[in-house]
């Protein structure tokens, strides 16, 4: 697209030594925000030290988003600081891959995400629920951290449905360490100066220590699968995919590639569903209007039975408390890229190699596409209020060629857990606030207790 204009970007007031950096560093979500409420749409953000000063373009309209991650996909690529942070500390999957790379891997497990055969896991995830709920019950939890429980749940879940085995044995070990991980990576990207990861810095050290303790949950989970004795064409799960892709294109995945790919779905394949269920709980418990709606929707629609993938429609209420819950709480609260090639937006000149940022944390709360944004309304989310929107005005998987794999598997699951639990349980809020930052996704940064409220029947 050519530079029809010479509108530079409006900058974002800072330090004068350092910048932004600070602000970044402390809270990004919130720099973001007040970039985009006092000087618009496409923000110039510096941080760090002249010399060493890292500046980022923010894109902050749907208009602009859709540009970045669709109509100019090709120009912004994952090619930023940050991407190559994530890179090293998870390899390159499918989350980080780029081009032939890329292309082959996500070729490789679209039969995983087709329509049909996330509908297919519909009963997996109902069965992950009901071990989920007969937990409480037999435990006699009076409350729960919902955010930490639906963690659980849904790495229980992409586990059993991506691997074909189970992970109860490593749920505290991602639990602990996605974090940390996420933390040394944002810390990292934002740095103007980086040590060498080998250097035996106190936090070199104990990135290390985490990420060989994921290192040994992927290696477990892939010793397991192989030692169920199945080969190619056996099981429908990721593993056999790829042992049927070593056979078709005379190719092999050593160790360390084979653990990447399941490092990067286990992270990628359950912070959305954990995220989006975690924080619908807690939501509904501060909000008992939305929760009594959505309960008489549930009794009403499945009657005590099991959802299954043929009830997502006949559950419009229960899915609108979820997409406004991501709108809230995008498991990916900001998304990176680097411009290839110079273009504008918006009118404003983004030059060749320059970062970029979409944020669905910012978009998701553009006073232009939603009236009181900070308020919870699943109502925004009817048919009707959404054709009025811009397309991207919501895009918590993110878009475009990029878009993610697994939002229709994430949609179902989270549907269905949603409803289950809703047929079992009523919530109070204990904990009313729940701060949050971001890291590689959206951190939780204290706990999200619920009392749990019996229903009968």
């Amino acid at each position: 697209m050519a530079i029809t204009t010479r509108t530079e970007a409006p900058r974002l007031t800072g330090l004068p030594v350092l910048g932004s950096l600070l602000d970044l560093k402390n809270d990004s979500l919130a720099t973001f925000l007040r970039a985009r409420r006092d000087h618009g749409d496409v923000v110039r953000i510096s941080a760090g030290p002249p010399g060493a000063r890292a500046v980022v373009y923010g894109v902050f309209s749907a208009e602009g988003a859709q540009q970045v991650l669709a109509g100019e996909s090709a120009n912004f690529r994952k090619d930023n600081a940050f991407y190559q942070e994530i890179r090293e500390s998870f390899g390159n999957g499918l989350l980080t891959s780029q081009d032939e790379d890329y292309l082959r891997q996500r070729r490789l497990v679209q039969p995983l995400f087709t329509k049909r055969r996330v509908d297919g896991y519909a009963a997996a995830v109902a069965a992950e629920v009901r071990t989920l709920t007969a937990e409480w019950d037999q435990a006699g939890a009076d409350s729960v951290d919902v955010l930490q429980e639906s963690t659980r749940l849904a790495l229980r879940a992409v586990a059993r449905i991506l691997f074909g085995t189970d992970v109860d044995t490593a749920v505290d070990v991602v639990e602990r360490c996605f974090p940390g991980v996420g933390a040394y990576v944002l810390r990292r990207g934002y740095s103007p100066l980086k040590v060498p990861r080998d250097w035996p810095t106190p936090g070199n050290r104990r990135a290390a220590a985490l990420h060989q303790a994921l290192y040994e949950v992927c290696d477990r989970i892939i010793a397991d699968r192989k030692a169920a004795g199945r080969g190619p064409g056996d099981g429908d799960d990721l593993l056999t995919l790829l042992a049927e892709a070593e056979s078709a294109e005379d190719s092999s995945f050593d160790a360390t590639e084979l653990r990447e790919q399941v490092l990067v779905f286990l992270l990628a394949g359950h912070e959305t569903t954990a995220t989006s269920l975690g924080f619908a709980l807690h939501l509904l418990a501060r909000h008992p209007d939305v929760q009594r709606r959505a309960h008489e929707e549930v009794d009403r629609v499945l009657g005590g039975r099991t959802p299954g993938a043929a009830d997502l429609d006949a559950l419009p209420y229960v899915t609108r408390v979820l997409k406004e819950t991501m709108r809230l709480f995008p498991a990916a609260p900001v998304i990176g890229r680097r411009a290839v090639a110079a273009t504008e937006v918006g009118g404003v000149a983004i030059p060749a190699g320059a970062d970029v940022v979409v944020a669905p944390w910012v978009t998701h709360r553009h006073p232009a596409y939603w009236e009181d944004p900070e308020r919870f309304d699943p109502d925004r989310f009817t048919p009707e209020a959404e054709a009025a929107r811009p397309r991207y005005a919501w895009f918590p998987f993110g878009g475009g060629p990029r878009a993610c794999i697994g939002q229709h598997f994430s949609m179902l699951e989270s549907v269905i857990a949603l409803a289950m639990v809703l047929q079992r349980h009523g919530f109070e809020a204990v904990d009313t606030e729940v701060p949050v930052s971001s890291a590689i996704t959206l951190q939780v940064a204290g706990p999200a207790r619920c009392r749990l409220v019996p229903r009968e029947g």
